[in-house]
């Protein structure tokens, strides 16, 4: 299969006569880990944890990247930001290869691509006040004319994630997780980014706290124009936030497409069986369930053909379990791709 080139990104339709331009492309995107095994570990293998994933973000908009956990769904997005270095494919950002940076000419862009971790307990250092977190990018990047400028470029940013400035000389542990967080936003949004990696944001928070997170994500997103990458396991979360899916199943993407076509008509039966396990509290839209076989196979050695295929209720042998399936639209111009050679299971479209 030929990937898109990221040029030609801007070309594809979902539906739409006109879309945003691409903000942040991946061709081929790999990354290789060594794992020493055998006896007194002297061999050397490779773990896959991501392997060949092309996708886009464009300007305005949230991708939602979903699977389980150990998928190289959090491996992609520091590939995505550079904070670990692909074996090889690579990461346009505006339109610029970014892969062969130095450290010096990524630094202004550091201040374009922002994270938000997973955990705000270990994301934080214990050690430093509110005001020099959030405060700490602007002093590197000498956004601050001066000390007063940075504190109220800081009060500021606080208030815009819905912290009153009292605490600014408080330290994360006089906090709660939603808080913590909501410091770790204003850390994010202090250098003025147009991209940002959410890398399951709400997954160590309260349930009771997590949609007031989701609720100001999405408000800064309308505000201030912002891009997401937002990874999650819990489909619900990704269905209500992401304008795009793409779902990952051993290092690969396996479906993608405008977020509401992946949820109404999933068409990989990896996707169906995520969906299936989703609680739905409205019985008219109840799925039939479907139980996934099997363990997820090891990325250190990856099933031929279709990772998917030992797990898989449509196998086609002697084509699934060959062939690796391209990641293609079944509907041309949908945007809507999948990555199996049975994807209607036999049954006509």
């Amino acid at each position: 299969m030929t990937t898109a080139t990221p040029e030609r990104l801007d070309d594809e339709h979902s539906g739409q006569e006109k879309t945003p331009r691409t903000l942040v492309a991946t061709e081929k995107l790999t990354k290789y880990f060594p794992v020493r095994s055998g006896l007194l570990a002297r061999k050397t293998e490779l773990l896959r944890a991501v392997d060949g994933v092309s996708l886009r973000v464009r300007r305005g908009e949230t991708m939602g990247l979903v699977g389980e956990s150990g998928c190289g769904k959090s491996t992609l997005g520091r590939l995505i930001l550079r904070l670990i270095e692909p074996t090889y494919g690579r990461v346009v950002y505006d339109g610029r290869d970014i892969g062969n940076y130095t450290a010096a000419e990524m630094r202004p862009l550091r201040r374009k691509m922002q994270i938000i971790f997973q955990d705000p307990y270990s994301s934080l250092n214990p050690r430093m006040t509110v005001h020099d977190i959030v405060a700490e990018a602007i002093r590197i990047h000498k956004l601050a004319a001066s000390r007063s400028d940075e504190t109220h470029m800081v009060v500021d940013l606080l208030k815009k994630v819905g912290l009153r400035p009292d605490v600014l000389r408080r330290y994360p542990h006089e906090f709660s997780g939603g808080q913590r967080q909501r410091i770790g936003i204003a850390r994010a949004l202090a250098v003025q980014p147009e991209f940002i990696v959410c890398d399951e944001p709400i997954s160590a928070l309260d349930v009771s706290i997590q949609a007031q997170i989701i609720n100001l994500l999405m408000e800064l997103q309308e505000e201030l124009g912002l891009s997401y990458l937002f990874i999650s396991h819990d489909l619900r979360v990704v269905e209500h936030v992401s304008h795009r899916v793409s779902v990952m199943y051993l290092g690969k993407i396996v479906e993608q497409g405008p977020a509401d076509q992946v949820y109404e008509n999933a068409l990989h039966p990896y996707t169906n069986a995520l969906l299936a396990a989703v609680p739905d509290p409205d019985p008219a839209k109840k799925r039939l369930r479907l139980v996934l076989e099997g363990d997820v196979p090891s990325p250190i050695a990856p099933p031929e053909g279709c990772s998917f295929h030992p797990r898989c209720p449509r196998i086609v042998k002697g084509t699934c379990d060959k062939e690796i399936p391209p990641l293609d639209e079944l509907t041309p111009g949908s945007g809507h791709r999948v990555a199996c050679w049975n994807p209607h299971g036999g049954k006509k479209p």
